[in-house]
């Protein structure tokens, strides 16, 4: 009888489980965070995009969001990278293993894409036509700037 042995191309080399309590909590953090983000994008603010002197009665959806208006995003972004850093301990498929090296050098390379987008962009007549980014502004910087974090909470469980 043949022993079958383990594959070398497994992603999870631990043994440890796959689908963890900390590892849910982090995917259901990220998916509110972005369903915060498109909602009140597209569901709440008020169009055109990108133009800053709207007043309280130019938003429609619910009251809550409109009246924190531009907070919105810091939650939105917060709520998603909370999920990337709780996803970032040990106890998750993305914080052992193999799977470490590839979040940390995604999470760098679009914090820098965004941030050159950004700057790329920001002079450009078709600035209004992208999405999230004409509202942000320089607070773009902000949020390519924790990209990079997050990816430096992933290097620190590199080995």
């Amino acid at each position: 009888m043949v022993k079958l042995k383990k594959s070398s191309m497994s992603l999870d080399t631990t043994g440890e489980p796959v689908f963890t309590t900390r590892f849910a909590i982090a995917l259901v953090l990220m998916a509110i965070g972005l369903a915060w983000l498109f909602y009140y994008y597209f569901g709440v603010h008020p169009k055109p995009h990108g133009y800053t002197g709207y007043t309280k009665s130019d938003y429609r959806g619910l009251p809550v969001l409109r009246d924190l208006r531009d907070w919105n995003y810091l939650i939105a972004f917060g709520l998603f990278f909370i999920g990337l850093l709780v996803s970032a301990h040990p106890k998750t498929p993305f914080g052992r293993g193999r799977l470490v090296a590839p979040m940390m050098v995604a999470c760098f390379v679009i914090g820098l894409a965004w941030i050159c987008v950004y700057y790329v962009t920001s002079g450009a007549s078709y600035w209004h036509d992208i999405w999230i980014f004409n509202d942000l502004n320089q607070k773009n910087l902000v949020v390519g700037i924790a990209w990079m974090a997050i990816g430096f909470a992933f290097a620190t469980r590199w080995e």
